[in-house]
């Protein structure tokens, strides 16, 4: 059974810093794509950053210069360090993982779902 969980959420103010996880069980995604979205309340689910298995990134134009995606393949895990965090970040931020080493920017291309870690950036 694959499992992805995410951890690193909380309540932070604005300008600060927080760093997400997202440890992989039950498979390995070493040559799969990883990444992040993020669903505030009353919207649908966005995408945020992907990495690939080689270590090719990518960003959502809102958050391009103030988050960085990682992977540790040795680990399974992927890491989202997000700075500089403003109010309309807060969302449930979730892990996403692909077993094949294509994009990662569309809800339906993710094989694995994690349950989400709640981020909230106060005023």
């Amino acid at each position: 059974q694959v499992q992805l969980v995410e951890s690193g959420g909380g309540l932070v103010q604005a300008g600060g810093s927080l760093r997400l996880s997202c440890a992989a069980s039950g498979r390995t995604f070493n040559t799969g794509t990883m990444g992040w979205f993020r669903q505030a309340p009353g919207k649908g689910r966005a995408f945020v950053s992907t990495i690939t298995w080689t270590g090719s990134t990518s960003y959502a134009d809102f958050v391009k210069g103030r988050f960085t995606i990682s992977r540790d393949n040795a680990k399974n895990t992927v890491f989202l360090q997000m700075n500089d965090l403003k109010p309309e970040d807060t969302a449930v931020y979730y892990c996403a993982a692909r077993s094949s080493p294509f994009g990662l920017r569309y809800e339906y291309e993710s094989d694995y779902w994690g349950q989400g870690t709640q981020v909230t950036v106060s005023s």
